[in-house]
């Protein structure tokens, strides 16, 4: 688990990992590290420092509902990396976080799973949408809609996975995209396309499923972190999760 959560650190980003780790036991006063001071550490190195979960009701309902939205959309789509913990304690600039356990290959990632993954990072959104209504959905998820905004973007200028067919545009460095209008309008539409897409089917999933994510975001407010696992088998009581499927 640690390993797929930490793929892509460099030697140093272990060292740091393994120092955090030794504070944590150092102020637990353990005599060894064991996983749970390792498991706090990664949290710390990827997301920053832990703060306090919000006293204020009504604001702590909303990133429950937000983060269950992430954590519902992510279970059930199956090219979407499976989640490993669900949490209303903030860590740097987020309120809450929802993590997920990478597959061990990313260096080929399908259609399939990019659109995976928009849709889960749009689940936090279409929660708000649904249960609180339009005119009151938040900044919350400004960061989320950055994400989304970027992968949509590789899969169309990158990756030729539009129709806007299979080429790769350079951006034109800093004076700019180097190409026409035309073509820029194509782009963006896609772009848009693509966002709609996996929004809606985000919304549809959280509206098939309205008694689940009110069951998650119920607990998740008590409890303020909840494992996957325990996340799978809140879900499992209302809909048959699909298996996870490999990236290509």
């Amino acid at each position: 688990d640690i390993a797929k959560r930490t793929a892509g650190f460099s030697g140093a980003d272990l060292e740091n990992l393994m120092n955090e780790s030794a504070i944590l036991a150092a102020r637990r006063n353990k005599k060894a590290i064991s996983m749970d001071e390792i498991n706090d550490a990664t949290d710390r190195v990827i997301a920053g420092l832990e703060g306090r979960a919000l006293q204020d009701n009504a604001a702590k309902k909303l990133i429950a509902y937000h983060e269950a939205g992430h954590a519902i959309v992510g279970t059930l789509l199956p090219y979407h990396d499976p989640v490993n913990k669900v949490t209303l304690i903030p860590r740097g600039q987020a309120k809450g976080l929802t993590w997920f356990t990478p597959g061990e290959d990313q260096s080929l990632i399908s259609a399939a799973m990019l659109k995976a993954r928009i849709a889960g990072a749009l689940g936090g959104r279409a929660a708000e949408q649904l249960v609180f209504g339009t005119s009151q959905v938040t900044t919350g998820a400004g960061g989320d809609l950055q994400q989304v905004e970027r992968m949509a973007r590789a899969m169309v200028t990158q990756f030729g996975m539009s129709e806007v067919g299979s080429l790769a545009i350079d951006d034109g460095g800093f004076m700019g995209p180097d190409y026409s209008e035309e073509l820029s309008s194509k782009i963006d539409n896609a772009i848009k396309d693509i966002s709609d897409d996996c929004y809606l089917n985000a919304l549809n999933i959280l509206m098939t499923n309205r008694a689940c994510l009110d069951r998650v975001a119920d607990e998740l407010t008590e409890t303020e972190t909840m494992t996957g696992d325990r996340l799978r088998e809140l879900i499992a009581e209302y809909v048959e999760i699909p298996s996870k499927l490999a990236a290509v």
